[in-house]
């Protein structure tokens, strides 16, 4: 399911800041559940990358 997470999570991050720096998807990968919730939750109101991955 992770995995499932992870590439649902790039998805978001795609669709609303564009192509991603190879240095964020790394992270993204080895994450663990509770962190892709929580990035989830700041890409709703974040303006950038750096305010999603605080």
């Amino acid at each position: 399911m992770e995995k499932g997470e992870a590439a649902f999570f790039t998805r978001l991050l795609n669709h609303k800041f564009g192509t991603l720096p190879s240095t964020v998807q790394q992270p993204i990968d080895n994450a663990r559940p509770e962190e892709l919730a929580l990035w989830g939750e700041r890409i709703l109101d974040g303006k950038n990358l750096d305010e999603v991955f605080l």
